[in-house]
This record gives C-alpha cells, structure tokens and sequence, in this order.
C-alpha cells in the first residue's frame, strides 16, 4: 500500500511539472495546445440552431454534396492517439480524416445531434465500405482487408477552419453559462465518458475572425457510462446503453446524471494496473454533477423539437441496423422527455 502511494505521488507531481508547450497558430498542422487565457479571441461555443425541424440528420451540416467521393488515395497513418485513423484524399482533392472501428458509427451520430442543437462539430459521414488505394496501416489492420475498409468515419473541418488549440473543462471562456452547461448535459445524453481535456478543440474561423470551441473527439458514446477493462463494449454498444442509467438524482436546482461515471470494476479488472485510469477519470465525474435544472431544461426543450424521423436519420447515418436503430432512439426518447420534464 506504501509503494503504491508513492507511485501516485510522483505520478501526480510529474504531471504538474509538466512544462505547457507554445502554440503557433501558423503551422501547417493542428496544434493541440492548451489555450492560454491572453489567446483568446472570439470565443463561442454555441450558436441559434434555427429551424431545428428542418434539418437533415442523415446529411448533418455538410449535406448532400460534401460527402467524400471516392476513389480515394491514402496519405498518412495518425499514430498519435489510441484509435486506428489515417488521412486520405477523395477524387476531388479534399483531405479526409478516417476512423476505423469502434468509435466510428457512434461519433457521427454524436455530432448530428450536437449539430442540431447549436453545437459546432466536423464534416463527417460513414461509408459503408470504401476502397482506399495504397493503404498500410500499423495499428487497425482487422478493419482493413486488403484495400477495402468498411464502417468507416470520414471528417474534414469546414471550409475556413483551423485546430488551433485545446480547451479544459474546468477553465474556459463559458464556465457557468446555460451553454456549457448545456453541452453538459449532451454528454449525458450520449454517454460520452472519455472526457479528457485534449479531447476539446479550438478551431480558428477565419472567415468569421472567430474561436470555435466544441469537443472534437465525441466517439466514446452509446454504450456504458465510463471506461472498462474491455474497451470495445463500453461504446458503440446498444445493450450496455439501454440498460445504462441517464439521471441519477434531482434537487430543486440541480441535477446529475451518471455520465461520466466512477467505474471501480476497472481495478478489479486490471488487477490494480488500471490505477492511473480509475484516478483519471474520477476528475472526469464532477463534469455530470451539479447540472442546474433550467439549462437542462433548455436542452432538452431543444432536443424535443426533432421529430422520431430526425431522431432515426442520425442513427442510418452511423449506419446502424433497424433493430439498433429502434433501441436506441427509444431510449433517446426517454432521456429526451426527462429532460423537458426538469
């Protein structure tokens, strides 16, 4: 017990030692840096949705014609985080980030739902299956058989847009507003437990001379309330989010909700190696507590205006089977209706 409070003592001050890296805004590639307080300009993390009934939730916000067009020829393997991804350009020129596997389906459902109500998210679809010449991948190779890959996620940043940066949870330009707290709530909705701050983007909107905030990387969604020994069903997993608890307990002011969740199985199933994770993710859980009634309220007023058609759209954009589709906006529904009832 000694050595293993030793280990997450040092642990700890490492990571507070840690020196912050400087951000350049003018290079070629994202920069994932924390942003700073004297680099914030424009800041905005929601906007008016408009006519939310009118949207297209198979298409999202790139409709139609933005989608990847193939042939499509490999660029680069992302070996940067934990999820097997590459580049990729389609027959007209544009570049493509690819997802493969688990966390593809559920992330594209994720951002048109988050689109629908005012959130910023990328450009993306799912291609059933897609031939991608000259592909070699290190990581991710049982998605990949031969040249062809299928259920992948294809997304690009809009026109005019730039990562720029990184934003955390507890310190940003929002803190105690109906839209962050909001934003909250919508990964409540979703079960997204994998809330870690270099998850959150800043992109720089050219040519609206703006800071958009969203949280970029939305795939650990529809499936558990946090992380498990076995990654795959903790997302992307339509019994484990049917049978997963949205609302925990209600005050006159305040709600929480079970996501993200405590998961004290994950060191009975590591066997004590999955301390690190188990400690991370505990900082994660205030994120789902302490939510006041009216914001919540607010989101699922503007959540209640999609139509079941919407609702189901979203989910044949993950390209999900009809069985799946059924379960899981019934459940959606249901969480959707709490909501307006706060």
């Amino acid at each position: 017990m000694f050595l293993l409070l030793f280990c997450l003592a040092n642990s700890f001050h490492t990571f507070a030692q840690a020196p912050a890296a400087v951000a350049k805004e003018d290079e070629g590639k994202d920069n994932d840096t924390l942003i700073r307080q004297e680099q914030i300009h424009n800041p905005i993390l929601w906007h008016e949705p408009g006519d939310i009934r009118s949207l297209d939730l198979f298409y999202g916000q790139g409709g139609r014609k933005a989608q990847p067009v193939a042939p499509f020829s490999f660029e680069k393997e992302v070996r940067s985080q934990s999820t097997p991804k590459f580049d990729a350009r389609d027959t007209a020129g544009k570049r493509w980030r690819v997802k493969l596997g688990h966390e593809a389906r559920p992330e594209v459902v994720s951002s048109r739902l988050l689109w629908a109500v005012g959130y910023f998210a990328s450009d993306d679809y799912v291609l059933p299956s897609a031939e991608i010449s000259g592909i070699h991948m290190h990581r991710g190779k049982k998605y990949v058989k031969g040249e062809r890959i299928t259920d992948a996620r294809f997304a690009r940043k809009p026109s005019g847009q730039k990562k720029v940066y990184t934003w955390r949870w507890k310190e940003n330009p929002f803190t105690g507003t109906r839209e962050l707290n909001g934003l909250r709530v919508m990964m409540a909705l979703l079960n997204s437990w994998d809330l870690k701050d270099e998850n959150n983007a800043i992109f720089y909107d050219k040519n609206n001379d703006r800071q958009i905030f969203l949280v970029s990387d939305i795939g650990t969604t529809f499936g558990r309330t946090g992380l498990h020994f076995t990654n795959g069903p903790s997302k992307d997993n339509v019994k484990a989010y049917v049978n997963s608890k949205f609302i925990l307990r209600t005050t006159e002011t305040t709600v929480d909700f079970a996501t993200p969740s405590r998961t004290p199985s994950l060191l009975l199933e590591t066997l004590g190696f999955g301390i690190k994770q188990y400690l991370r993710r505990n900082n994660m859980v205030w994120i789902g507590r302490g939510v006041p009634r009216k914001d919540a309220h607010w989101v699922g007023a503007l959540l209640g205006q999609l139509s079941h058609r919407q609702l189901v759209d979203a989910f044949r954009a993950g390209n999900y089977p009809p069985e799946d589709i059924d379960q899981f906006v019934r459940v959606l529904e249901q969480r959707i209706a709490e909501l307006k009832a706060l």
